[in-house]
Protein backbone atom coordinates (compact mmCIF):
# COMPACT_ATOMS: atom_id res chain seq x y z
CA UNK A 1 0.00 0.00 0.00
CA UNK A 2 1.26 3.48 -0.90
CA UNK A 3 0.69 6.09 1.76
CA UNK A 4 0.73 9.77 0.94
CA UNK A 5 2.25 11.71 3.82
CA UNK A 6 2.63 15.10 2.17
CA UNK A 7 -0.20 17.44 1.27
CA UNK A 8 1.89 19.61 -1.01
CA UNK A 9 0.38 20.27 -4.43
CA UNK A 10 3.37 18.70 -6.27
CA UNK A 11 2.82 15.41 -4.41
CA UNK A 12 -0.92 15.45 -5.04
CA UNK A 13 -0.42 16.39 -8.71
CA UNK A 14 1.93 13.41 -9.08
CA UNK A 15 -0.64 11.00 -7.60
CA UNK A 16 -3.40 12.45 -9.81
CA UNK A 17 -1.09 12.24 -12.85
CA UNK A 18 -0.54 8.54 -12.19
CA UNK A 19 -4.30 8.03 -11.79
CA UNK A 20 -5.11 9.93 -15.02
CA UNK A 21 -2.14 8.50 -16.95
CA UNK A 22 -1.07 11.98 -18.09
CA UNK A 23 1.02 14.84 -16.73
CA UNK A 24 -0.85 17.25 -14.48
CA UNK A 25 1.06 20.25 -13.17
CA UNK A 26 0.64 21.43 -9.57
CA UNK A 27 -0.53 24.83 -10.81
CA UNK A 28 -3.38 23.17 -12.73
CA UNK A 29 -5.13 21.82 -9.63
CA UNK A 30 -6.89 23.23 -6.61
CA UNK A 31 -6.61 21.25 -3.39
CA UNK A 32 -8.76 21.52 -0.27
CA UNK A 33 -8.76 19.44 2.89
CA UNK A 34 -11.69 17.03 3.18
CA UNK A 35 -13.35 17.59 6.56
CA UNK A 36 -15.18 14.26 6.24
CA UNK A 37 -11.97 12.22 6.42
CA UNK A 38 -8.73 13.16 8.15
CA UNK A 39 -5.82 13.18 5.71
CA UNK A 40 -8.12 13.15 2.68
CA UNK A 41 -8.24 15.90 0.04
CA UNK A 42 -10.62 17.28 -2.55
CA UNK A 43 -8.84 17.94 -5.84
CA UNK A 44 -10.31 20.12 -8.58
CA UNK A 45 -8.83 19.73 -12.04
CA UNK A 46 -10.50 21.29 -15.06
CA UNK A 47 -14.21 20.53 -14.70
CA UNK A 48 -13.77 17.38 -12.62
CA UNK A 49 -13.44 16.87 -8.91
CA UNK A 50 -11.59 14.00 -7.24
CA UNK A 51 -11.06 12.76 -3.71
CA UNK A 52 -7.68 11.45 -2.58
CA UNK A 53 -7.73 9.19 0.47
CA UNK A 54 -4.84 9.00 2.94
CA UNK A 55 -3.66 5.76 1.31
CA UNK A 56 -3.18 7.57 -2.03
CA UNK A 57 -6.31 6.18 -3.69
CA UNK A 58 -7.89 8.67 -6.11
CA UNK A 59 -11.51 8.46 -7.20
CA UNK A 60 -13.97 10.80 -8.87
CA UNK A 61 -16.33 12.67 -6.64
CA UNK A 62 -19.22 12.69 -9.11
CA UNK A 63 -20.37 15.52 -11.31
CA UNK A 64 -21.13 18.75 -9.58
CA UNK A 65 -20.76 22.41 -10.35
CA UNK A 66 -17.98 24.14 -8.43
CA UNK A 67 -17.85 27.94 -8.15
Amino acid sequence: MDIVYAAEKPSIAKVLSEHMKREIRPGDIQVHANPDETGSFFIRWRFDRYVMSPNGEVRTNGSELID
